[in-house]
């Protein structure tokens, strides 16, 4: 993973053009991949998989995690649907052993969305970490007591077609709208909304000065 961003650290892809910003939901099938950096990022990507080791829980009982928020040239987010569940939220993942939050940004960004690191250019990220407590019946161990997250915001510059759901073995979602910035707060479940919350305020002027720049 490490090779592939330092051999690619900006690969050059045509601008995001005008697409449907309908709340319509999709469900995307992997599409044949001819171009050899995505085939090899593949590879990089089915490798670390096979060598997954998460990372350790800090001293107050929270396990490292990255959120992810991908918008579009409207503004709006990505939202997308828990599998086998009705419930929805932004994409977000545990950092691995000896991975850096950045690392599992874009890792987590391919396994969950299906998006190369071609495809998405990076506004900007939390100088924080917001954590957040999972209820009781979620929890193991004598110790564990939630996730803490930094944030990270993309903007999709690629196509609304190369969003792929299923890229992964284990897909976590199996559908996906955009939504205004502020949807989530109103829908994500109860114990996740402050953490929502502070990162949306965060990341906001971010967002507003990245299309102010364009």
């Amino acid at each position: 993973f490490r090779i592939f961003l330092r051999k690619n650290p900006s690969i050059n892809s045509k601008r995001f053009s005008a697409a449907s910003t309908k709340l319509t939901c999709r469900i995307k099938k992997p599409k044949n991949l001819d171009n050899p950096a995505p085939a090899l990022y593949d590879k990089a990507m089915a490798y670390l998989g096979r060598k997954r080791k998460k990372s350790g829980i800090d001293r107050d009982g929270y396990r490292p995690n990255v959120g992810i928020i991908v918008c579009n040239h409207a503004s709006q987010v990505l939202w997308a649907r828990r599998i086998r569940h009705d419930g929805w939220q932004f994409p977000q993942g545990g950092v691995e052993h000896k991975e850096s939050p950045r690392e599992a940004a874009y890792r987590e960004l391919y396994e969950e969305v299906g998006l190369y690191p071609h495809q998405v250019r990076l506004l900007g990220t939390t100088e924080k970490w917001y954590r957040y407590d999972v209820p009781s019946r979620a929890r193991f161990g004598n110790h564990f007591r939630g996730q803490k997250q930094q944030w990270f915001l993309f903007h999709l510059t690629g196509e609304e077609a190369d969003i792929c759901l299923d890229r992964s073995n284990k897909p976590e979602f199996d559908g996906w709208c955009w939504v205004d910035y502020w949807h989530p707060l109103d829908n994500i479940i109860s114990f996740k909304k402050e953490v929502y919350r502070e990162a949306l305020q965060e990341l906001e002027p971010l967002l507003q000065a990245a299309f102010l720049k364009s």
